[in-house]
């Protein structure tokens, strides 16, 4: 009881030394404890970046295939307000702005430019008299030639 007392009126002379309490160890991380969460996101990464690049590309290809179909689309308006496509000298720019000869244009059908732009920057290649249909829409891919697979194929619309 004497010891109680004397703990509430002389706090802390009787505590427990210091040097011989029990050390706490800082708050935070070791550099071995980084070094292997390094390890391991650099792992993941090596294998996520591939197939995420690989999706990337299979993107970008299926929206230039959307892309054509809806040109068509667009091209197929074009011919019934003014009764014929768009000639090759016109090409795909006749959905923007109106030809001399087309009395019953009806656009502008595709509101801007970029809209006849593949996603690979490249503008969409239009031919009329088509060799695969009446017309022919087609992007060139990634590496903007004739030919190739994957994201350097082509995007046709036939």
């Amino acid at each position: 009881m004497i010891r109680c007392l004397r703990a509430k009126i002389f706090p802390g002379a009787f505590a427990t030394p210091k040097r011989l309490r029990p050390r706490r160890r800082a708050g935070g991380f070791t550099m071995i404890e980084l070094l292997v969460v390094l390890v391991i996101l650099g792992l993941i990464a090596a294998f996520a970046v591939p197939q995420v690049m690989k999706y990337l590309g299979g993107a970008k290809t299926d929206a230039a295939a959307i892309q054509v179909q809806n040109l068509s689309t667009v091209l197929d308006l074009y011919r019934l307000d003014t009764g014929r496509y768009p000639n090759q000298d016109e090409g795909l720019d006749a959905l923007l702005e109106r030809p001399a000869d087309a009395a019953k244009w009806n656009g502008p059908y595709v509101k801007r430019r970029d809209r006849l732009v593949d996603p690979w920057g490249n503008p969409y290649k239009y031919r009329f008299p088509g060799e695969h249909a009446e017309y022919d829409i087609y992007s060139l891919g990634a590496d903007n030639a004739e030919g190739g697979e994957g994201e350097s194929g082509d995007v046709t619309s036939w």
